[in-house]
């Protein structure tokens, strides 16, 4: 009797544990663009940027997440979708494109547009398609009239969706990096950084390399990947990026000096990328 008495309560407190309100637009980051104010050769401030993330991220406690939604079954865990984040900078000349995805267990999103709104940034719903029985819904996302260049920008939107996610869906989480720090429920593997990054370097044009990553995702890679790149006078162009569950998928327009990377020099980056993603944590004095 004891037991189940004990049980019952246990039940009540998750059931009535205080909602999430972690809130991207709290960040205090510049609104000056990275790329056109002396981007690659200060890197302008992205240590800062890249630290009082990490401090905020990682000190929410991860059972505030229960009170946003009722405990998942084991049933429904087992059969829990890949939720898709798709940052796309190269269908629309004048907007970024943003796709979202989580099987068929997405609703209006209305809340992920209000909270993309709220980082004073324009949002228009686009087009919902349903491929397989997985629901995808695309947005439009505008600064001042035009695409989003600013990396930093780009990561904010990237991890305001998935705080909503983790909010509305917290069945998501054993199947996002963010899940381990802030979910109900952390995910079941942990991706071996060796086998999960792949790294090309290809020419786009005589001005421009193509550079793509696949690797483990976590909070702020974005950013830590750009601040390594200045480190080494390799010129960020624009960035995209995607979220595939526990995988980031990113893609990066460069150049050296106004062209694009020779063989040596898109060998010492690829080495350098590496090298940076094994280790499994950024150091907080590589900043």
């Amino acid at each position: 009797m004891a037991s189940t008495i004990f049980a019952l309560c246990q039940q009540w407190v998750f059931r009535t544990a205080p909602q999430c309100t972690l809130s991207f637009a709290q960040l205090r980051i510049a609104k000056t663009s990275l790329f056109s104010h002396g981007f690659a050769a200060s890197g302008c401030g992205l240590s800062e940027k890249i630290h009082q993330w990490s401090s905020i991220l990682f000190s929410v406690n991860s059972a505030d997440i229960l009170g946003s939604s009722s405990m998942t079954s084991d049933k429904d865990i087992d059969t829990v979708p890949l939720p898709i984040v798709m940052i796309d900078q190269d269908s629309d000349p004048n907007a970024t494109n943003v796709q979202i995805s989580f099987g068929d267990r997405l609703g209006a999103l209305i809340d992920t547009m209000k909270a993309i709104k709220n980082l004073g940034l324009d949002v228009t719903k686009g087009t919902v398609t349903t491929e397989d029985s997985v629901i995808k819904t695309k947005f439009f996302i505008t600064k001042l009239g035009r695409k989003v260049e600013d990396p930093s920008i780009l990561e904010r939107i990237r991890l305001t969706i998935i705080n909503n996610l983790l909010k509305y869906h917290p069945e998501s989480s054993e199947r996002l990096a963010l899940g381990e720090a802030f979910g109900i429920k952390a995910p079941k593997e942990k991706l071996d950084i060796d086998v999960a990054t792949h790294i090309h370097v290809q020419d786009d044009g005589p001005k421009r390399s193509l550079l793509y990553i696949e690797t483990a995702d976590r909070p702020g890679l974005l950013l830590e990947i750009i601040k390594m790149m200045v480190d080494i006078n390799v010129n960020v162009e624009s960035a995209e990026v995607d979220t595939e569950g526990l995988v980031a998928k990113d893609k990066f327009y460069v150049s050296y000096r106004g062209a694009a990377l020779s063989g040596p020099l898109s060998q010492v980056l690829v080495n350098s990328l590496r090298y940076y993603l094994r280790r499994p944590e950024t150091e907080e004095d590589s900043y």
